[in-house]
């Protein structure tokens, strides 16, 4: 074959699981929309950061630790992280992969959430709880944007792994997973309700020896 595809990037996307899933959302998006109402700090926070929105991200961050409802979610995120890990693949024998950071987020319409990535992280990703029809989808961005220089635009009909950017779509009960230093950002929508979504990364350490 004269052609062949190099460096690719590569996104999970999947069911959470489990038959019970929509009455686990039911309860995430009470504890959200609770944590949205109570969180003063993470109100101020969201009000500089995270124009138009709540987040918890910059004041409870940690959420798998302090209640028992996020640490039930991120036991089923395990299993997804480390299905997603052997297919990049890396080499995690000796090392030990756990989520360090987990926060709500609740966007109304006109909501934006700008382009960024998640550094010190080797996995992140989103689990969607409550999406109205019309909310925005997960847009990435090509990694290799700012060095294409010359290159004309690509044609319309384009393949998604040779676009620009990429929305994949949210869906709830869905996760989706991708490496952290992956650009990406939740463009404004209309719609009418709130997005509800739990953010996560992942980092790896070499386990202990006895």
């Amino acid at each position: 074959m004269a052609i062949r595809a190099l460096f690719p990037t590569l996104i999970y996307r999947k069911s959470i699981g489990g038959a019970d899933w929509r009455r686990l959302n039911l309860e995430l998006a009470d504890e959200c929309r609770s944590l949205a109402a109570s969180d003063a700090a993470g109100r101020r926070w969201s009000a500089r950061h995270y124009l138009g929105g709540y987040t918890s991200y910059g004041s409870l961050d940690r959420l798998h630790l302090v209640s028992s409802l996020f640490a039930r979610l991120r036991r089923r995120i395990d299993a997804h992280v480390r299905a997603f890990t052997r297919a990049l693949p890396y080499d995690l024998s000796g090392r030990a992969l756990a989520m360090t950071d987990c926060w709500a987020n609740v966007m109304p319409a006109g909501a934006v959430h700008s382009l960024h990535l998640h550094p010190a992280s080797f996995i992140s990703g989103t689990y969607y709880v409550e999406v109205p029809k019309g909310a925005g989808a997960l847009k990435f961005e090509d990694p290799r944007l700012g060095l294409h220089m010359a290159t004309p635009p690509r044609r319309a009909d384009a393949p998604a792994g040779l676009r620009a950017f990429v929305d994949v779509p949210a869906k709830p009960g869905e996760i989706v997973l991708f490496e952290s230093w992956l650009r990406h950002e939740v463009p404004p929508a209309r719609f009418s309700g709130e997005r509800i979504s739990i953010s996560f990364n992942y980092a790896w350490a070499a386990k202990a020896r006895c």
